[in-house]
């Protein structure tokens, strides 16, 4: 699966698999750690330092459970992971791409105003 196949999949079926209150706000927290901790891996390869590159991991780390947690509250589950590559590709633009595209359509507070009702 190419990129632009993999984010024309994941942004098809992505409302349909974000539409718990709780991992909607999960996720709100959870997507911008991953984001930061991204950022932070990067600065901590630059400056050689280790204490950076384990707190950036552990932001990676945290965040990816934190996110798991949230799906097992969704009443439909994310398809299954295929293997090493589909984990991270799925991981990484989901947090880069796809939720915050999400957000800016105003599908996270469609979905969120329609989970409280």
């Amino acid at each position: 699966m190419t990129v632009g196949q993999l984010l024309t999949w994941q942004w098809q079926g992505y409302a349909r698999y974000h539409r718990n209150t709780t991992n909607l706000l999960l996720h709100v927290v959870a997507v911008p750690l991953f984001i930061v901790a991204n950022v932070l891996l990067i600065v901590a390869v630059v400056k050689v330092s280790l204490g950076l590159l384990a707190l950036a991991v552990l932001g990676i780390v945290v965040s990816v459970i934190v996110q798991g947690r949230g799906h097992k509250l969704e009443r439909v589950p994310p398809e299954p992971f295929t293997g090493p590559a589909n984990v991270l590709g799925r991981l990484f633009f989901e947090q880069w791409v796809t939720f915050p595209r999400f957000v800016l359509s105003g599908g996270w507070s469609r979905n969120l105003a329609h989970s409280r009702k």
